[in-house]
C-alpha cells in the first residue's frame, strides 16, 4: 500500500469519487423518469389530438379519474410538458458540470465537445434561410 501512499488519503479520494459517481448516476436516472412522464404526456396530447369523442375526457390524476374538458386537459398536460423540459434542460447542464467534477476528481481530462449546445429553432431557420437562399 506503500505506492498508494497514505491509506486514510486513499479512502477519502475514493469516497470522494464515488459520491460524485453517485450524484452523476442519481441525475442520470431522474433525467430518464422524467423523459418516461414527458413521453406519456405526448401520448396523451396525441389521443386527445385524434379523439373523436365530445368536448370531455376522462383523466387520471394519481388514484383519482376526473372527467374536464377536453381544451382544458389538453392545456393542462402542455404546461406540464413545458415544466419537464425545462426540468430536463436543466439537470442536464447539471450533469455536464457534475461529470466533468467526476473526471477531475478521478483526475482523468475533461471531455472534449461534451459542452457543445444544439442549434436553437430559430438559429436553424436562419442557416436554412441562407442556405436555400444561396442556390
Amino acid at each position: 500500500m506503500e505506492e498508494f501512499g497514505d491509506p486514510d488519503r486513499v479512502l477519502t479520494f475514493l469516497q470522494e469519487v464515488e459520491e460524485k459517481a453517485e450524484d452523476v448516476l442519481a441525475d442520470r436516472r431522474q433525467i430518464v423518469d422524467l423523459d418516461v412522464k414527458r413521453n406519456r404526456n405526448r401520448e396523451a396530447l396525441r389521443a386527445l389530438h385524434t379523439d373523436l369523442t365530445p368536448e370531455k375526457v376522462t383523466v387520471c390524476f394519481g388514484n383519482m379519474f376526473i372527467t374536464l374538458p377536453k381544451k382544458q386537459t389538453k392545456e393542462m398536460i402542455e404546461k406540464d410538458q413545458e415544466q419537464l423540459d425545462a426540468e430536463i434542460d436543466q439537470l442536464r447542464k447539471q450533469l455536464k458540470v457534475k461529470v466533468n467534477r467526476l473526471y477531475e476528481a478521478q483526475g482523468k481530462p475533461e471531455l472534449k465537445g461534451y459542452n457543445i449546445a444544439p442549434l436553437s429553432r430559430e438559429e436553424m431557420n436562419a442557416i436554412n434561410k441562407v442556405l436555400g437562399g444561396s442556390r
